[in-house]
């Protein structure tokens, strides 16, 4: 009998929902140590990561497949991160935003910057080749919403479609000489030989969960976990984040 692996995904999400486990949507390093720092604290709470970007997260979190998605989304109009997309994606809901980290998005350059790449226009350059990251991800809105608001087209980058689906993966292409600039976290540019960051913008990369899920258990574990010492200091060890604001609730809607 064959097994449909998405019906099977399906069941197992279902079953951890109901057993008051957490599925949480983000595709940072720092949600792997959250997690496992949430089944040290209790071993019987079960958590799933769901690799996804922040709007498919939000999204996730809108229709019950998740309850609990990390974002940084920057909106153009209001130069706010997330509070302003919770909004719209979460249309009539209560939720809470928790800040998790505060983290520098930049350019991803060969050593030296050989092409001179300092700003946004730059890209503009038709002798620079870009390597993107897929639609939903921050950092993939980050870079529309400010080409939107320089009044000039992003599509017109060379290499816009050129997508890879994280920030090492950006990384690691400007590393190989396929193309000559990404955008991504200073993280992974630590993490990458070969690669040289120049900082753009400070982002906030918060939670993002239901207010009346506030009260639940396993929710409030996640709250100690997060503003625990603990967890701060592992956080900081990793090095490019900034967690000044680790814990605190940023926003509510």
């Amino acid at each position: 009998m064959k097994v449909n692996s998405t019906n099977m995904q399906v069941s197992v999400e279902k079953l951890i929902l109901e057993n008051q486990g957490l599925i949480m949507c983000g595709q940072d390093i720092v949600l792997d140590v959250l997690a496992r720092h949430l089944e040290k604290m209790n071993p019987m709470l079960r958590s799933l990561r769901s690799y996804v970007g922040s709007i498919d997260g939000l999204l996730s979190l809108y229709r019950g497949t998740a309850n609990i998605t990390a974002t940084h989304l920057w909106d153009g109009e209001t130069e706010e991160y997330n509070i302003p997309y919770v909004r719209r994606f979460l249309p009539g809901q209560h939720a809470v935003i928790v800040n998790l980290v505060y983290r520098t998005q930049g350019f991803y350059v060969a050593p030296g910057n050989p092409k001179v790449i300092r700003d946004w226009k730059d890209l503009m350059n038709e002798n620079i080749t870009f390597v993107n990251r897929e639609k939903g991800s921050g950092t993939r809105v980050l870079l529309d919403e400010q080409f939107r608001n320089l009044n000039l087209d992003s599509r017109l980058i060379v290499g816009h479609r050129n997508e890879e689906m994280s920030h090492i993966a950006v990384a690691s292409a400007i590393a190989r000489g396929i193309a000559d600039v990404g955008l991504g976290t200073e993280k992974a540019a630590l993490q990458v030989p070969g690669v040289e960051f120049v900082p753009l913008k400070k982002e906030r990369y918060d939670l993002v969960f239901y207010r009346d899920d506030l009260k639940k258990s396993n929710f409030q574990t996640l709250l100690s976990v997060i503003q625990s010492v603990e967890f701060r200091e592992e956080v900081k060890g990793l090095g490019g984040y900034d967690i000044s604001k680790t814990g605190e609730i940023v926003g509510e809607i």
